[in-house]
């Protein structure tokens, strides 16, 4: 295990290198450019204060400015050429070919039979992500990744048209190698399988991917990381779907790899969450992942091919769920408004499943202002970290949040994953986005709201059993006078979580 764990975090650790590597680069041929052209300083200052004007009037959280102001002002030759290169985040050229193939998208789903005059919070989401809601499709709830991958491999054997994955993290192991085996079958059966994977979560080889394309799967690297330009890798594709012949989808916090399914236990029993959706709201999905696969793919895909695929089984079950994507290259906040929203109408309760905390002072405020309206707000967190400054960074905002009357808990079998909202029995959030500043600003996420379904109360069920074993967070052990030292991190922390 400890050589798995190795391998895990090999290919972070050579990137963190290369990136550092880079700017030690960028460095020194700028310190040689200033030591024989030193009027390039005053370039330099001049240039960080036009960054500093620009960056001011951009809209974006405060915090996030905040830290670029103080680090541009530190270093005032230098600080305007870094923030372009690591805090700016506008996307490459090629993810912002995105927008173009959304608009495609759009205008599909606006000739939807299925939109419907909604009520205010759902017209926002339709409005910002393009993607409408649905009535007449089936949910199930899964509180194990092994529980939802047992259904993944029986649904995928039943394939006859089309598999389309979109994944953040594929491990070799037993989970891949099962799904795999299933996938290089139903190619051989003339089923089309395509494959989009991020670059920076998946380690495959350029020959092992070729291995995939002889086997008859189609598959597309999200964002390639290309030396030299790792600076501008910050947008990733986080999300995790899978979608069978246009009728029947997953998505949810779980990965391909053998910790999601519990067959490796490197932080303890993991847990995530995850729905499979059956019926029209399906096609949300399907648009969804094209919209991915045109981005990327060299040959642009004849959408229309798909309207056949359209998810037109109906299923008599009650409510309705909206499924919908949220990128970093709007300038909407799509995750963290739902949240707040959310937070924000609840009445009687809101039961919350995230591994991170690392929020803005937006989503801090939304939580308090429950809180003391006498909304009962839970968390529950990991109570085994992955990434122990993350986790500690986490801890840092407790007394914020139980100073206000928050209850917060840590899942004490192990790393909790999940990432799901739960409100006063009539709506629930379940999907990729995490309640961190990567998550919400940076990555390509997707989601299922769901209002008034049966399964909202099965998500309500799974957080009470999960709070059971979990360990709550008493006032006093927040309060506990800590060192000098720890205080001093935790505030260096703060003032760069967002850049985490």
């Amino acid at each position: 295990m400890y050589m798995k764990n190795l391998k895990i975090s090999g290919r972070l650790f050579a990137i963190v290198s290369l990136i550092v590597l880079q700017m030690v680069f960028a460095f020194s041929i700028i310190s040689f450019l200033l030591y024989r052209f030193p009027h390039l300083g005053m370039i330099g200052t001049i240039f960080s204060i036009f960054v500093l004007l620009s960056l001011v009037k951009k809209d974006k959280p405060s915090a996030y400015k905040l830290i670029w102001v103080i680090f541009v002002l530190a270093f005032p030759i230098l600080g305007g050429f870094i923030y372009l290169f690591l805090g700016d985040k506008k996307p490459t050229r090629k993810i912002a070919k995105f927008m173009r193939e959304h608009a495609i998208i759009q205008k599909i789903l606006d000739e939807s039979e299925a939109y419907k005059k909604e009520d205010p919070f759902f017209n926002y989401i339709t409005k910002s992500s393009g993607f409408k809601s649905y009535e007449n499709t089936d949910t199930k709830y899964y509180n194990f990744g092994e529980k939802m991958f047992e259904d993944m491999i029986l649904e995928l054997e039943k394939a006859q048209k089309f598999i389309f994955l979109e994944y953040f993290i594929i491990k070799k192991g037993y989970m891949w190698e099962t799904m795999l085996s299933v996938l290089t079958r139903k190619a051989s059966e003339n089923v089309e399988v395509k494959l989009i994977l991020d670059d920076f979560g998946t380690a495959f080889s350029n020959k092992y991917l070729k291995e995939l394309r002889q086997k008859g799967i189609k598959v597309i690297r999200f964002n390639p990381l290309v030396p030299f330009l790792l600076l501008f890798m910050n947008n990733r594709d986080h999300r995790k779907i899978m979608i069978i012949d246009g009728e029947i989808a997953f998505c949810g916090g779980m990965n391909i790899s053998d910790e999601y399914i519990n067959k490796t236990n490197p932080f303890g029993k993991w847990k995530d969450t995850g729905l499979m959706l059956k019926g029209q709201g399906v096609w949300s999905f399907t648009l969804m992942f094209i919209e991915m696969w045109d981005t990327f793919s060299k040959k642009h895909e004849r959408i229309n091919d798909y309207l056949k695929y359209k998810g037109n089984s109906n299923f008599n079950v009650s409510g309705k769920v909206l499924p919908f994507g949220d990128t970093p290259i709007d300038n909407e906040e799509l995750g963290e408004n739902t949240y707040v929203e959310i937070l924000n109408r609840a009445k009687d309760y809101v039961y919350i499943f995230t591994p991170y905390l690392i929020v803005s002072d937006r989503i801090l405020y939304a939580f308090q202002m429950a809180a003391k309206r006498g909304v009962d707000v839970r968390i529950v967190l990991p109570g085994i970290p992955d990434k122990k400054l993350i986790f500690r960074l986490t801890r840092s905002y407790y007394r914020f949040l139980i100073g206000a009357g928050v209850k917060i808990y840590e899942y004490t079998p192990g790393f909790l994953h999940a990432k799901s909202f739960v409100s006063d029995d009539k709506i629930a959030v379940v999907g990729t986005i995490n309640l961190d500043f990567r998550s919400l600003y940076l990555h390509f996420e997707c989601a299922v709201i769901l209002e008034n379904t049966d399964t909202i109360m099965v998500i309500k069920e799974d957080v009470l059993e999960t709070i059971e074993v979990s360990n709550k967070i008493s006032r006093k052990i927040v309060n506990k006078r800590k060192a000098f030292i720890d205080e001093f991190i935790e505030a260096i922390l703060h003032l760069f979580s967002p850049l985490l």
